[in-house]
Parts: structure tokens; C-alpha cells; sequence
């Protein structure tokens, strides 16, 4: 015995992906357009464009913008289509719908764009912990697009994995 130590995970072909490396900057905000509506329900076309005329919206760049409207209106689609004419020139991304939904929209883009030939025939981690509020459905969506490549698939840290598929080729 020699006595030297080897990190066998070093020298291994285990490749980890954390999602939380991947998560972009950028501020999240909530626009409730209750606020430009009559009595909080009704909107009237006039005053609607009116409000959002005046609406500074230079405030939003560089912001991920969820419009939503917390009211029981009913809301027509043209409605949040010409908010987002005002707020495109600005905003990183622009959904209708909640913080949930738009981190959820904002990873769907990037696990679209995730490059998995390096994954290729290898046994993968994904790591589980993370500070940063990464939607389940990412790790879905990670795992749909790797599962067809990679030799194997583990989900948690290195020390303690929960094994999720093991491909025989």
C-alpha cells in the first residue's frame, strides 16, 4: 500500500450540472395592472392607454416582468399585448402570469439552449441544493433532454445521490 490518496471523483468521468450556476441576473418583478383599471375591475380602453402613456417604463431594464392582474377583472389579451409594446425596449422577458411561471418561462429558455454534448456517455449529477429558486420543472425539462445520451442520471450532491436512470449500451 502506498499510502497516497486518490480522489477517485476527480479522475472519474462524473459530470455534475448545477442549475443554480445557470441562473441569470436581472431583476424579477410583478407589474399588477388592477391599479390602471376603473374600481380595480373594469378596464376602460381610453383611460388603460392613457395610464400606461404615462408609466415611466425605462424602470424596468434589465427586469424578468411577470403582468399579472390580482383583481377578479376579466382582462382581454390585447390588454397585456399592448403592455408589452411599452415594456419590450426595456424588460430581459415579459410574461402574463406569476413569478413561478415566468422563473419557470426564464428556464425553459436555457434548458432549450443547453449544450449535452459534453454529457454524451457519461454518468451525470444533478445537483439539488440551491439558494436560488430553480422550478421543478427545469430539472424535468434537463432530464427529458440528457436521459437519451448520458450513461446514468443521480440527483443530490456527490456524497448522497438519489440514482434516477442507468442506460445500458
Amino acid at each position: 500500500m502506498s499510502g497516497k490518496i486518490v480522489n477517485k471523483v476527480a479522475n472519474s468521468q462524473l459530470k455534475t450540472i448545477d442549475l443554480e450556476e445557470f441562473y441569470p441576473q436581472g431583476t424579477r418583478t410583478i407589474i399588477d395592472i388592477k391599479d390602471w383599471l376603473f374600481q380595480e375591475l373594469i378596464l376602460k380602453e381610453t383611460d388603460f392607454r392613457e395610464h400606461l402613456k404615462k408609466h415611466k417604463w425605462e424602470q424596468y431594464k434589465n427586469h424578468y416582468v411577470a403582468l399579472v392582474c390580482s383583481s377578479d377583472a376579466i382582462i382581454p389579451s390585447w390588454a397585456y399585448l399592448l403592455i408589452t409594446t411599452y415594456i419590450s425596449p426595456f424588460a430581459k422577458k415579459i410574461i402574463a402570469g406569476s413569478l413561478r411561471e415566468l422563473e419557470t418561462s426564464i428556464f425553459q429558455d436555457i434548458i432549450s439552449n443547453f449544450n449535452i454534448e459534453d454529457y454524451k456517455n457519461k454518468p451525470v449529477i444533478i445537483k439539488g441544493c440551491t439558494n436560488k429558486p430553480i422550478p421543478e420543472t427545469a430539472y424535468i425539462q434537463l432530464i427529458e433532454k440528457l436521459q437519451p445520451i448520458v450513461k446514468s442520471i443521480m440527483f443530490g450532491e456527490a456524497c448522497s445521490t438519489v440514482p434516477l436512470i442507468k442506460n445500458k449500451k
